[in-house]
């Protein structure tokens, strides 16, 4: 007498043609992710540009500029977990200034 193995411990075809369930599940959470930072992103970088000297004082600003370059780092490093490791066409894209990009990574006090 014989006995095989139950179908559950059988090698999936799934492994083999490429498609797996939980990696699709993952690419699209990152995916979601990576909006969503971008949207913050955006929201921060436009906040920073509708600051304005006469309306707004200088501490202002410095909060806004904070606010910013933690949006960009975080927006960074969720790009980097998707593999997108050039940032050169975001930085483009996003029309991010070098004041930002100066602050990234910086620990405030």
């Amino acid at each position: 007498m014989s006995v095989r193995p139950p179908q559950s411990f059988r090698p999936s075809q799934q492994d083999k043609n490429g498609f797996n369930v939980l990696e699709y599940e993952l690419m699209s959470e990152r995916a979601d992710s990576l909006g969503r930072h971008g949207l913050k992103v955006e929201a921060a970088l436009a906040a920073l540009k509708a600051w304005s000297a006469d309306r707004k004082s200088a501490d202002e600003r410095e909060r806004l500029l904070n606010e910013a370059s933690d949006a960009v780092w975080a927006f960074f490093i969720q790009r980097e977990i998707c593999g997108l490791r050039n940032n050169r066409d975001a930085i483009q894209r996003y029309g991010i200034p070098n004041e930002v990009i100066a602050r990234l990574g910086a620990i405030r006090k």
